[in-house]
């Protein structure tokens, strides 16, 4: 199960006298976490180091820590918890006891990972868009029955023969809806998966 934050959360921790400060938000898009990373990022820390998942889309920054000792933790600590959709900023203040890139990645990793271990948590519902038409006369029901199968309305058309919908609904509700659907239209209508959350 895939989870991600409902809000900004925030865990600090002292290690061998560095301070380590790391923050968690959910994020839908590349540019919401770069705006995070903009607004809270401290200048005068010694490190800003970060990682983002979006669904395929990922990124880290060791922000001048030896190669592979700060992102790349953050980064693995967010797939170890299971999130998606999630920036972790963790910040250090250097004090005067290096850590050895070892200790280095059991801090960035360990206080990422504990500050979404702690965080309240969202899942994350795979989605699948569908194109499915009807008739007027069949409208009104099949729109009836669109909570009950967790179908939300992304876009809604007219033409002549009636109404065309794209719809995204949970994965695991589809068959059942597309049952429904068939039985609704009595097989006149027209159901098309778009896409799967894997394609997009």
């Amino acid at each position: 199960m895939l989870c991600s934050l409902t809000g900004v959360h925030q865990f600090e921790e002292d290690i061998k006298r560095s301070r380590f400060l790391a923050i968690a938000a959910p994020v839908s898009t590349v540019e919401d976490a770069m705006r995070f990373l903009d607004a809270y990022s401290v200048p005068d820390a010694t490190h800003n180091c970060w990682a983002y998942k979006i669904g395929n889309n990922y990124r880290f920054n060791d922000d001048g820590e030896p190669g592979g000792t700060a992102g790349k933790p953050i980064l693995q600590a967010i797939e170890g918890q299971q999130c998606d959709e999630v920036v972790v900023l963790v910040i250090r203040w250097f004090g005067g006891v290096k850590l050895g890139t070892g200790g280095l990645v059991r801090a960035y990793g360990g206080v990422a990972a504990q500050c979404l271990r702690l965080a309240d948590k969202r899942e994350i519902i795979a989605l699948s868009e569908i194109d499915c038409s009807c008739s007027f006369s069949d409208m009104a029901l099949v729109r009836s029955r669109f909570e009950q199968h967790g179908v939300q309305v992304v876009t809604e058309d007219f033409d002549a023969e009636g109404v065309v919908w794209r719809v995204a609904i949970p994965v695991e509700n589809v068959p059942e809806f597309e049952n429904a659907f068939t039985n609704m239209t009595r097989g006149q209508g027209l159901f098309e998966k778009v896409k799967a959350p894997e394609e997009q």
